[in-house]
């Protein structure tokens, strides 16, 4: 197989015949719309379903054949298509984000035909799309991505506004050149909301939780065997397992994504894709760069990931970035480090959650250095010896290592300069250190019908569950343990469970009782 690593060119992928995973009849219905906006986390295939459906629309009917698409399109009309990729932009300059919108402009006045006295932005691609129009029969085609590049480039920054207003006269031209417009899609990671840059046209069409584009980008369960059977048996005899225990690693490691209340299983695709083409598991995804813009906000908000995922959400708290409100939800979930994991369908309510493990590790890893000031990986070393306290039920080896830990806890760090007198910040301690062992089921706060215990982790042979007092006994957190009903869930459950009650000192910073029953 070829694999598309770093091909986000439609014609190349297919001239050269590298693996496609086929969506066009989702590109199909995609296009009988008009004016529509979708946005999906980065390196998800937002560039190839651009390039997908400039192919398309330019009649290039030869790409398409074999596909789902040859069966459904009989026309193949040829229109203008106007394609703007704000990915190569640096718009963090003064006349940084008009120049390059001029550059695009040019060129196509040089084909179309310029309006003399015409300086707007807006106004002179107005005119561009009806010259199209006019002289080759068909309305035009606008096909933009990366549309929020130069807002997500300067956020927080003195550029944003300038930028903003320039963005919104430029997309202004969507209400005004409507009769000449034939198909807009915008695509991006995040979707701005209030101060938005589609006040000056009428809203376009939101299809990221469509649940009939769950699938546009991405691969689905039965996409990956149908199109990587082979070469996930070849990764289980490399890795000596059977094709069954190596689907599965693969599904924990890179699926787990879900669009709609339809909870479609996504799995990212580039890091399927370099899985297969290396034949082995590695944070691919992650790896490649947690963006900028996101950790400013992170910073900014001193975000408790724990509060985060412990509440449900109606869709607007998640779906909109105002940028006036500070709180980092919703830049969270668009770039793909949260997704949905449940759905309660009375109330519309949403809960959020990391998608897999790939995700989860690297972004508690990323929460842990900024929190504990951790450059070193000492966390990430401790993390792996209370793995093996766990499974081996070394319970007093484990309290000594976390009193440990918390005396250790630089006096610079993040966490240091919270207030010691609120138990969250000893329970997130513990959360953000259980989260890292991601061969484990960490369970914070999980609910049942009397209360919510701090954290259960589960392993293949025991239960804990963790209840803690700030200046309280470990008996108090054992009772409310009793008294809640937290072990009733396990009542049924062959593996061996244990109740930890864990008494925090304020004045000492540390662990003061810790009783095991």
């Amino acid at each position: 197989m070829k694999y598309p690593i770093g091909t986000q060119t439609f014609s190349t992928l297919i001239e050269e015949g590298m693996v496609y995973v086929d969506k066009t009849d989702l590109v199909y219905q995609l296009a009988q719309k008009r004016i529509c906006f979708f946005c999906r986390p980065r390196r998800f295939g937002k560039s190839l379903l651009i390039s997908t459906l400039d192919s398309y629309f330019r009649g290039r009917k030869e790409l398409f054949k074999g596909l789902k698409i040859e069966a459904l399109e009989k026309d193949w009309a040829q229109y203008p298509v106007f394609r703007i990729d704000f990915s190569n932009g640096n718009f963090s300059k003064q006349d940084g984000l008009t120049n390059f919108i001029e550059d695009d402009l040019f060129q196509w006045e040089k084909t179309y035909g310029k309006e003399s006295d015409v300086p707007e932005l807006g106004k002179r691609f107005q005119n561009v799309l009806k010259k199209a129009h006019e002289q080759t029969g068909q309305k035009a085609v606008v096909l933009i991505d990366e549309y929020d590049k130069p807002l997500l480039d300067v956020l927080m920054e003195p550029m944003e506004e300038p930028n903003r207003n320039i963005l919104k006269e430029f997309y202004g031209t969507f209400k005004s050149a409507d009769e000449h417009l034939r198909f807009v899609l915008l695509t991006g990671v995040t979707k701005f909301s209030q101060v938005s840059v589609f006040s000056g046209f009428n809203q376009p069409e939101d299809i990221s939780m469509d649940s009939g584009f769950d699938a546009l980008c991405g691969i689905t369960q039965e996409e990956l065997v149908a199109y990587f059977d082979g070469e996930i048996e070849a990764m289980a005899e490399k890795h000596k397992c059977s094709k069954d225990e190596m689907y599965q690693r693969l599904k924990r490691q890179y699926d787990g994504y879900h669009f709609s209340e339809e909870m479609v299983d996504i799995f990212n695709p580039f890091s399927v894709l370099n899985a297969m083409s290396k034949k082995r598991l590695d944070d691919y995804w992650f790896a490649s760069g947690t963006p900028t813009y996101l950790m400013k906000l992170i910073d900014r908000n001193k975000t408790d990931i724990k509060e985060i995922v412990s509440r449900p959400y109606a869709k607007k708290y998640f779906m909109d970035y105002k940028a006036d409100v500070e709180d980092p939800l919703a830049m969270i979930y668009q770039s793909g480090y949260l997704t949905i994991k449940a759905y309660e369908a009375g109330k519309a309510l949403y809960k959020l959650d990391f998608p897999n493990n790939e995700v989860r590790n690297g972004f508690v890893d990323m929460l842990v250095n900024d929190y504990f000031n951790d450059r070193h990986g000492d966390t990430n070393c401790l993390a792996i010896d209370i793995s093996d306290m766990l499974d081996e039920c070394r319970l007093d080896d484990l309290r000594d290592a976390l009193t440990g830990f918390f005396a250790s806890i630089p006096y610079n760090a993040n966490y240091q300069q919270r207030a010691w007198s609120y138990e969250s910040h000893y329970h997130y301690t513990l959360y953000l250190i259980f989260r890292l062992l991601s061969c484990y089921t960490t369970l914070t706060e999980k609910e049942n019908s009397r209360g919510r215990a701090d954290i259960i982790v589960e392993t293949n042979d025991y239960v804990y569950i963790f209840e803690f007092k700030l200046d309280g006994s470990a008996a108090e957190a054992l009772k409310q343990i009793e008294i809640k009903g937290y072990a009733e869930p396990y009542a049924a459950d062959s593996r061996k469970l244990f109740r930890i009650g864990v008494g925090f000192s304020s004045e000492k910073k540390n662990i003061a009782e810790w009783v095991v029953i």
